[in-house]
C-alpha cells in the first residue's frame, strides 16, 4: 500500500512510518518544517512538504494513496481555548481528506485517546464515541460516519500514556513536576488508574489497523489495562531518588485534569481480531529502566 502519513515526524508518528516500511508499504509523510522533513526523509519515507491547516496539500496526498494514518495533531497548548483550536484544526483536516476519500473504500485511520470513553467501568471497543462531549469524541465519531461514504474508516484509542526513551508527554512531565516539588506524588489513595501502552506497540498496531481494519471500527492501543497512579509514583520516586507521598490535585499542575482520573481501558476485541500481542516493556519496566530519568 501507499500509505500517507500526518504527524510523520512525531512520537507516534515516527515509529509507525519505520513499522509500514518494514511491512513493505510505501509511505508518504507529511512534514511541516525542514527539520521534519530530514527526519521523515532519513526514515526513508517520502516527504510531502505542508501542514494540517494546508486543506488542498491533504487532499491531493490522500487522493494519491492507498490509505491514511492520521496521526497528526496540536498538542502544544492544553488551555481550553487551545484544546478547542487543536480539535477545530484536526476536524477540518479529517473532513477534507474523509471527502476526498468518499467512495474509494480507501482506509481513513486516526488517533484518538480514551479519555470520557466510559465512566465507572472499564471502557471497550464497543463503546462509541459521544460526539456531544467534546470536539475531539466528535472527531472520531465524525471519522467513523464516513464508513456510510465508502470510506474505510478507523479510530485507534491510544492509551494517555505512550511511552518510551524519549517520550516528552505525560509522564516525563510528572518526573518533572516532581522534582520541582522535591516528592513523588500520587492522587487520593492512589488506586485510580491509567493505561499504558509502549510506542513501538502502538505502532505495530497502527500499521495493522490500516491494513485490515473493517469500515466504521474501534482499535484500543492499551497494552496495560490500567496501572494504579501509587504504582507510577512509586516507580518515577525510586528512578529519580524521591520520596513517594499523597499530594492535593493541584501538586500536579496542568496534569491534575487527567491525572486524577481512574481510566480502565481494555483492547481484548483489539487482541484478538487483529492478533495484536504487545511485546515491549510495561511503564513501570520503563520507569525502573531509567527512560524518564537518564
Amino acid at each position: 500500500m501507499r500509505i500517507f502519513v500526518t504527524g510523520a515526524s512525531g512520537w507516534i508518528g515516527s515509529p509507525t512510518v519505520a513499522e509500514l516500511l518494514r511491512a513493505g508499504h510505501q509511505v508518504v509523510g507529511l512534514a511541516r518544517s525542514e527539520a521534519s522533513a530530514a527526519k521523515v526523509a532519513a526514515l526513508g519515507a517520502e516527504v510531502r512538504r505542508g501542514d494540517l491547516t494546508d486543506l488542498d496539500g491533504l487532499r491531493a496526498a490522500a487522493a494519491d494513496s492507498d490509505g491514511v494514518l492520521h496521526l497528526g495533531y496540536d498538542h502544544t497548548d492544553f488551555s481550553p481555548n487551545g484544546m478547542t483550536a487543536a480539535a477545530a484544526m484536526d476536524r477540518t483536516a479529517i473532513d477534507a481528506i474523509g471527502d476526498t476519500l468518499a467512495g474509494t473504500g480507501k482506509a481513513l485511520v486516526i488517533a484518538s485517546g480514551v479519555i470520557g470513553v466510559a465512566a465507572g467501568r472499564a471502557a471497550t471497543e464497543h463503546d462509541r464515541p459521544d460526539a456531544g462531549q467534546h470536539p475531539r469524541m466528535a472527531n472520531a465519531a465524525a471519522t467513523l460516519a464516513l464508513a456510510d461514504r465508502g470510506v474505510r474508516s478507523a479510530v485507534v484509542r491510544l492509551a494517555p500514556t505512550v511511552h518510551g526513551r524519549g517520550d516528552r508527554g505525560f509522564v516525563a512531565a510528572l518526573v518533572e513536576i516532581a522534582r520541582r516539588g522535591g516528592v513523588s506524588g500520587y492522587p487520593g489513595d492512589g488506586s485510580n488508574r491509567w493505561p499504558a501502552v509502549h510506542v513501538l506497540d502502538a505502532a505495530a498496531l497502527l500499521r495493522l489497523v490500516v491494513e485490515r481494519a473493517t469500515p466504521g471500527s474501534v482499535w484500543h492501543a492499551i497494552a496495560e489495562e490500567g496501572i494504579p497512579t501509587r504504582e507510577i509514583a512509586e516507580a518515577i520516586g525510586r528512578a529519580a531518588d524521591l520520596p513517594v507521598k499523597e499530594m492535593a490535585a493541584d501538586h500536579f499542575e496542568w496534569l491534575s485534569m487527567i491525572f486524577t482520573l481512574d481510566l480502565p481501558i481494555t483492547s481484548e476485541d483489539t487482541r484478538q481480531t487483529l492478533g495484536w500481542t504487545p511485546t515491549h516493556p510495561g511503564l513501570i519496566e520503563d520507569l525502573d529502566a531509567g527512560a524518564y530519568t537518564s
